[in-house]
């Protein structure tokens, strides 16, 4: 698939500087995979930036895209589509990079388009959904009940392994 080569656009994660800390717990970047609404926690969000030119690595898994230079720093990119076994599709002017900080780690997470940011209550937060696995370290956080839907909280430190940050480190530095 061609990369998308555009000059790089940055915007900013709507969210005012005075925010306090204990209501960043509630508060979630949504973003589209396909038909579906997905949630991260703001609280591990960098920022958003448009796609740019990747810079492929070989012998990584078909999901860990490569690399951009964000301004001087290395950040490894994980194709959210391909993670989670979906189909590929073209990156469009709606496609952008969710760079966000894990175990310590930059990662940039491409999505299909960010929707926004919401606050969602614990109390609409289901944690004890088991859905496939019986494992306590599952993708999926909860699900959250909405208005007419449902949002797919994920647990970014098991959607980006140690495992996949240790291995695009050592093929970027190799």
């Amino acid at each position: 698939m061609t990369q998308l080569a555009t000059e790089p656009r940055t915007q900013t994660v709507p969210m005012g500087l005075e925010v306090e800390a204990d209501t960043l717990a509630n508060m979630y970047l949504t973003f589209d995979i396909g038909a579906e609404e997905y949630g991260v926690s703001i609280s591990d969000v960098i920022e958003i930036v448009g796609m740019q030119r990747i810079m492929p690595i070989p012998d990584l898994p078909h999901y860990l895209k490569g690399v951009i230079n964000l301004r001087g720093k290395v950040i490894p990119l994980m194709d959210i589509r391909l993670r989670f076994n979906m189909a590929e599709r073209a990156y469009d002017e709606r496609t952008v990079i969710i760079v966000m900080e894990v175990d310590d780690a930059p990662i940039g997470l491409i999505v299909d388009g960010v929707r926004e940011v919401r606050e969602i209550g614990d109390d609409r937060i289901d944690r004890h959904a088991q859905l496939g696995k019986s494992s306590s370290r599952q993708v999926i956080a909860g699900l959250a009940r909405m208005e007419e839907s449902v949002v797919v909280i994920l647990n970014p430190s098991v959607l980006v392994s140690e495992d996949d940050l240790r291995l695009i480190q050592d093929k970027s530095e190799g």
